[in-house]
């Protein structure tokens, strides 16, 4: 079994509703075992400041054997359209009703194919994924050995409650 990790985050309407709507079809999908979940954490928005506050949370999943990195990329983007998600290259870090990235994939690593990169290219960066995570996995090492802990501690946040001030 593989270990993956996926971030969820939600900022229009019901965005507790659309997190539980993302975990059940996540949970759905053949060879997928869903592990753990983190709290959910009410995030300040990231790039575009003018919108809502995202919901988020990160899941652990168990994957079979026969279930790629590609095939749960895939299987998450159809899930997302299926849930209300439209993409608009134009305002890539504005509002969605739902969002779910990829993280990491076992210890794999790709950097060649920009459907695929992981680990994910700002997981590093984001408070909001990395205070869910080390709440559900405090011991992940991320594949070049480094702790996920440490990138938590290397960055400047506040974390009040359930509230993410980055």
């Amino acid at each position: 079994m593989t270990q993956a990790f996926v971030c969820l985050g939600s900022n229009m309407g019901d965005a507790e509703a659309h997190l539980a709507a993302a975990r059940r079809e996540i949970a759905s999908l053949p060879g997928i075992t869903l592990e753990a979940e983190s709290s959910l954490y009410r995030t300040e928005p990231q790039g575009k400041k003018d919108q809502p506050w995202f919901l988020n949370q990160v899941l652990q999943l168990s994957c079979a054997p026969e279930v790629t990195a590609e095939g749960l990329l895939d299987a998450l983007l159809e899930r997302e359209t299926a849930l209300g998600r439209v993409r608009d290259a134009a305002d890539r870090f504005g509002p969605r009703v739902i969002d779910m990235d990829l993280l990491l994939f076992g210890s794999e690593r790709r950097e060649e194919d920009p459907h695929l990169i992981l680990p994910h290219p700002r997981m590093g960066e984001r408070a909001f994924v990395l205070v869910p995570l080390v709440e559900i996995a405090p011991k992940l090492m991320m594949p070049d050995g480094t702790a996920v802990r440490t990138l938590l501690e290397r960055l400047q946040y506040r974390l009040e409650g359930s509230a993410i001030f980055q």
